[in-house]
């Protein structure tokens, strides 16, 4: 089966993110008050080819874990669904 795989990279807490903090600043001055906490992370996007969806999380995972990620920077959550399902 094919699978749909969405990794979500961002900063770890503490890890200092000078592109959110540029964007956070920048905000009032274009009339967006009240935005707080922004941080810039990156969306990894791609399809696998796994038995179920429990492999394919796992393979997905390892990947980020081996390549996708800097574990000592940043974390990611993996999102994956069969290939063409919405939800």
């Amino acid at each position: 089966m094919e699978f749909d795989v969405l990794v979500d990279v961002r900063l770890r807490g503490g890890i200092a993110d000078p592109a959110g903090a540029t964007i956070e600043r920048a905000l009032p001055a274009l009339g967006f008050d009240g935005v707080s906490g922004v941080s810039v992370g990156k969306t990894v996007r791609f399809t696998i080819t796994a038995v179920d969806v429990g492999e394919a999380t796992t393979l997905a995972e390892d990947l980020c874990a081996s390549f996708l990620t800097n574990p000592v920077i940043e974390d990611a959550s993996v999102s994956v669904s069969p290939v063409g399902d919405s939800a």
